[in-house]
């Protein structure tokens, strides 16, 4: 019975996230005003206040939507890929990496905190609770179908590993995307293959 009311209100948050996502590339977070974002979704300034509370609570609900875009492709791409972890591992990574250097908002946040203080930065590093959460779930639970054998605690490790490298190189590239990517791969799959082999627990 609350379906159509809940969709709605689905409807206005996207709509008050995508104002807050356009006017973050155009102006970077810090110049981001809830009155301007309230505008541009064509509502209220109380009702941006209403659904998100505070403009930290509108960065969260923007990070959120923007890590699961990224974690929703890099599913599709270790499903497609299967058991070969190493070709999932770099076809996950060559794609996260490479969207995130052409992506507007991504760019946005960077070239914002290196020209002083911005609020979104952190979501992906010192705050970065909901990336290293939702993208380490993922990588974890597509390898821990294909290596059932593997030990879980030293699995998690290795995924949470893969995952801060690939937020660190986002943050801060060295190498085209490809490169790094194979890398990386190249370190998953020794990080995903270790976690099986028995550890000598008397040492």
């Amino acid at each position: 019975m609350d379906e159509p009311r809940d969709s709605a209100r689905q409807r206005l948050r996207d709509s008050i996230v995508d104002a807050a996502r356009a006017q973050t590339v155009a102006t970077g977070w810090d110049g981001v005003r809830m009155g301007g974002v309230a505008s541009a979704a064509g509502v209220s300034r109380q009702t941006v206040y209403n659904e998100f509370g505070t403009k930290a609570g509108l960065a969260e609900a923007l990070a959120r939507r923007e890590v699961d875009r990224f974690v929703s492709a890099v599913r599709a791409a270790l499903r497609e890929h299967g058991a070969d972890v190493r070709a999932g591992a770099y076809a996950a990574i060559a794609h996260t990496l490479t969207e995130a250097a052409g992506n507007p908002l991504i760019k946005a946040i960077l070239t914002s905190a290196r020209g002083g203080s911005d609020e979104l930065l952190p979501y992906l590093t010192t705050r970065s609770e909901l990336v290293l959460a939702e993208a380490s779930g993922a990588l974890l639970e597509w390898a821990s179908s294909h290596l059932p054998a593997a030990d879980p605690a030293r699995l998690a490790f290795a995924a949470d590993t893969i995952v801060r490298l690939v937020v660190s190189h986002i943050v801060l590239p060295q190498a085209p995307p490809e490169q790094t990517a194979r890398a990386l791969a190249d370190l998953a799959l020794h990080l995903f293959l270790t976690s099986t082999t028995p550890t000598d627990r008397g040492r």
